[in-house]
């Protein structure tokens, strides 16, 4: 669940907490239910660069920090791509929704995420 100024949003989330699910993320999938995502979660807070190779649809990437808090936003990062994406330090996670739709949802940088991911970081938003 989402949450800020703009309002409340709720995503059914595949949660990729392994380097295996991390590195195959979303490739090869060439649809997605505009009210899903995928959810990378690390160990440890870290630098976060993502790229787009054989992933197939547009895609909006929140990176978010250990406390659920959005740092930086990347609208509608472009299929096939493999430029890498730079969504900044001390990240704990990114999450992944259909390009374009965290404009129309006005979603925004200090947006709080939910997620029991966050637990151990002293939450913005507990669960």
């Amino acid at each position: 669940m989402l949450r800020g100024d703009w309002g409340q949003a709720r995503f059914s989330v595949e949660v990729a907490d392994d380097d295996a699910e991390r590195a195959q993320g979303l490739m090869f999938r060439e649809t997605m239910p505009s009210s899903a995502g995928m959810l990378f979660v690390y160990k440890n807070p870290q630098t976060m660069r993502f790229w787009m190779r054989n992933t197939l649809i547009p895609l909006d990437m929140l990176f978010i920090d250990s406390r659920g808090v959005v740092k930086h936003i990347h609208e509608n990062a472009v299929p096939l791509d493999e430029t890498m994406i730079y969504g900044g330090k001390n990240l704990l996670s990114v999450l992944e929704i259909n390009g374009g739709l965290a404009r129309r949802m006005g979603i925004k940088i200090g947006s709080e995420l939910r997620h029991p991911a966050f637990a151990a970081h002293n939450p913005a938003w507990p669960c």
